[in-house]
């Protein structure tokens, strides 16, 4: 790591030189022998929640299309397949709880889901620090990262002498371990357990989410989720958030996935009365920023680092992103959506938060305008130190040239380049 004038260079993308930590962490990975098979990863989920209900079997082949994907990534590390065992029984697990919160309670699925505001957009396009300012509004329902790992909490399992949720700790403990290993990753995308999230956790529950994409090569898993019917796993998004709500309150979501961006129509068809804010930015930048985030991480979850093949998957799955973006965009009504250009964003981010709430019809007081200025201050972007993105110097790639794959993009919306 160089820094320069505050900016933080990766020098070592291609060739990491991994630090005792992580290479202690990769050798605890090689004495594990985690199964990626389904019926190991279910009796597994059901031992450790005591339930044995997963709802409707429709998610099965889902589950093995993940499966089978991760298990096909060859260049996959011991450590970063064990690490996926764990995400896949953990989201087991919480769809077994989420089942049987279900049952008792069948009454959560007369909650309604009114007005939500939804965030879409490419990720890296400002989507985060868009949901965060929405976020510091109190009167609004969010997502925290603790409550997207753990939504439902173990019967019988509530705060501690020191009232904090179980859930969070549990999270905190991730969350400083992998600042451990990857203390970079606080500058990149910094995900404390009270970062309010992303819904993507929740579409897991249905395995049925491009989440798997972000931790390995898995071109298979890209085409078989593109190919599923959008509606139903919707509706099971749906049905999750009633039951957060009904155990933590809330009378109006605002959510936010970059995945909504290429299944615009079935979002409104789910939530027809949502205000849907779609972020735009350069997808060089974009492309950019996430390869060079997904490179430094995966010097501790693969064999070797391939930033070419890193930099052509994520230009084709931004293109495909865009494409259904631009397709799809008339689908939504005038009246409840609105475009974020990210140059405006960035210029007066409070002046974008006054349009969206004017969109979405909903007040805008001024003592919480000063929570979201409040919340804007003590969380200043670069806090953690700004990474230095280098797309000529580190992959090799004229950020001219790549752009000129999204002239369709450019044509549709005004998005301004970032050289």
């Amino acid at each position: 790591m160089e820094r320069h004038s505050g900016e933080i260079r990766i020098p070592d993308l291609a060739n990491p030189q991994l630090t005792p930590g992580q290479r202690a962490a990769i050798a605890y990975g090689e004495t594990q022998r985690p199964s990626l098979r389904e019926a190991e990863v279910l009796e597994a989920a059901q031992k450790q929640s005591g339930l044995s209900d997963f709802g409707a079997e429709d998610f099965r082949p889902r589950l093995r299309a993940w499966l089978q994907a991760a298990r096909g990534d060859s260049e996959l590390n011991a450590l970063n397949r064990m690490l996926l065992h764990e995400d896949c029984v953990r989201i087991l697990v919480n769809r077994l709880r989420l089942e049987d919160l279900l049952r008792r309670h069948p009454e959560i699925l007369e909650i309604p889901i009114s007005r939500p505001i939804i965030i879409a957009g490419l990720p890296r396009s400002g989507t985060t620090h868009l949901v965060g300012l929405l976020g510091a509004d109190t009167r609004l329902r969010s997502l925290p990262y603790w409550e997207s790992r753990e939504p439902i909490p173990a019967r019988g399992e509530g705060p501690g002498r020191d009232g904090l949720d179980p859930r969070w700790l549990r999270c905190q403990q991730s969350y400083e371990a992998q600042l451990e290993q990857m203390p970079l990753l606080r500058a990149m995308h910094d995900m404390p357990p009270e970062h309010i999230h992303e819904e993507i956790e929740l579409l897991n529950l249905d395995f049925w989410s491009y989440h798997l994409e972000w931790l390995a090569c898995v071109p298979g898993w890209r085409d078989f989720y593109l190919a599923q019917d959008p509606l139903p796993r919707y509706a099971y998004l749906k049905k999750a958030l009633q039951a957060l709500q009904w155990l933590r309150g809330g009378e109006r979501w605002v959510l936010k996935t970059p995945q909504h961006l290429e299944w615009l129509p079935a979002l409104h068809a789910t939530f027809p009365d949502a205000t849907i804010a779609i972020t735009h930015r350069d997808p060089v930048s974009v492309i950019q920023s996430a390869i060079t985030m997904l490179a430094y991480s995966d010097r501790s979850r693969r064999q070797r680092v391939d930033l070419a093949g890193l930099a052509e998957y994520w230009s084709d799955r931004v293109e495909r992103l865009l494409r259904a973006c631009v397709r799809d965009r008339e689908a939504l009504p005038a009246a409840q959506s609105l475009d974020v250009l990210f140059h405006e964003f960035m210029a007066d981010d409070l002046a974008m938060v006054e349009r969206i709430y004017e969109r979405a019809e909903f007040s805008l007081p001024p003592e919480t305008l000063a929570e979201i200025a409040r919340a804007l201050d003590e969380n200043p972007r670069g806090r953690h130190g700004r990474i230095r993105y280098d797309l000529r110097g580190d992959f090799g790639i004229e950020p001219g040239a790549l752009r000129e794959r999204f002239a369709f993009y450019f044509e549709r919306f005004p998005v301004r380049a970032e050289d």
